[in-house]
């Protein structure tokens, strides 16, 4: 196997090798989600397959002589003439440059929304054992507690009573 065949499908079982497709799976949360992933899993590997069985084999030689026998010499050396004249073009990739900024950029954009997100993450985490503290507390907190923590509500209060104003 030898040329841009092999090439391609060196390729592309490499990348096969290098997707977690395990960890992928993890991150799903719905059956929709998980029934379409089976499904890119199972493409992919259809292709990937392919690529290494069917497209990565050399094409068997062809014996030019069997035809000559049959056919003539003058007709197949023209067909050999013109089959080894043909020159399969190399692939050019002129997408991925276009769109390869436009991906860094993304990347760029979900490693700062994935930071945010763990920002958020860690605040909510604090939040919730807070408010797990004041419930067990609750029962037996005085308002001169509550206030200590929450001094704001405090000045309110004490707004609202020195000016008179009971909430109605």
């Amino acid at each position: 196997m030898s040329g841009p065949v092999k090439k391609v499908t060196d390729v592309v079982f490499k990348v096969g090798k290098n997707i977690d497709w395990d960890g992928m799976a993890k991150l799903l949360v719905s059956d929709e989600a998980r029934r379409e992933f089976s499904n890119l899993r199972r493409a992919f590997d259809e292709v990937n397959s392919q690529l290494q069985t069917k497209f990565s084999q050399e094409p068997e030689p062809i014996d030019w002589d069997y035809y000559r026998k049959g056919i003539g010499t003058r007709l197949v050396d023209m067909y050999k003439e013109h089959y080894e004249s043909i020159e399969i073009p190399k692939f050019v990739d002129t997408v991925t440059p276009q769109y390869k900024a436009k991906f860094d950029t993304l990347l760029i954009e979900l490693k700062e929304a994935e930071e945010k997100s763990l920002k958020e993450s860690e605040r909510l985490e604090k939040e919730i054992i807070e408010v797990q503290e004041l419930k067990k507390k609750l029962s037996t907190m005085t308002a001169d507690e509550y206030f200590e923590k929450h001094p704001e509500l405090k000045k309110k209060f004490d707004d609202e009573i020195r000016n008179d104003n009971w909430g109605y």
